[in-house]
């Protein structure tokens, strides 16, 4: 079972991608969703106000067990942030569970929004990637292999089962990211 927490932002269509790609998902909102949840998904959205609600209802603090016990984890845009050690230039509720430092807003305001092709190790073919208010890697720290760059800016990185996008894959067709995640 595939958790997806969906207190803001992009899960359902992360769940719609999951399904394409026959996988069993769940709605993760409290510590209980948790229970049955062997792999879990953390979409796209507003890392402040998520990462209040997620410290508030005791959720960041289990999720950080279940990683720390081997749960693999997949954090997209905002979710990157999440898992990530430190943000740039912000003080806000992080997971600790990427050794990265993430700089928010890196490509630009909403309006600068995009669409990019892109190869990521492990993946295969070049698949599209869509970058809104989207997040840079500016730090990697041992263990910490980046997967995937645009004109030098790591966008993916991967840390054993713990997996982060820059990008939203669960906004296009292609549901190679999903598979990947899945195989961790």
């Amino acid at each position: 079972m595939v958790g997806v927490v969906s207190i803001q932002g992009n899960f359902a269509q992360h769940m719609q991608a999951l399904r394409e790609c026959s996988a069993k998902c769940k709605e993760v909102r409290v510590p209980e969703d948790l229970e049955g949840v062997e792999r879990l998904i953390i979409p796209g959205g507003e890392s402040s106000t998520v990462g209040l609600l997620m410290q508030r209802f005791g959720l960041g603090a289990v999720i950080q067990e279940r990683v720390e016990a081997g749960m693999p984890i997949w954090g997209t845009c905002m979710g990157m942030i999440l898992l990530a050690h430190e943000v740039e230039d912000k003080e806000q509720y992080r997971l600790n569970l990427l050794d990265i430092t993430v700089r928010r807003n890196a490509f630009g305001r909403q309006v600068h929004s995009f669409e990019q092709s892109i190869a990521m190790a492990g993946v295969g073919a070049e698949f599209p990637a869509v970058f809104i208010r989207a997040p840079a890697v500016t730090r990697i720290g041992p263990g910490v292999t980046a997967l995937a760059e645009i004109d030098g800016v790591v966008v993916a990185v991967r840390q054993g089962r713990r997996l982060g996008t820059s990008f939203h894959p669960e906004l296009t067709a292609d549901r190679s990211c999903h598979e990947f995640f899945l195989g961790l």
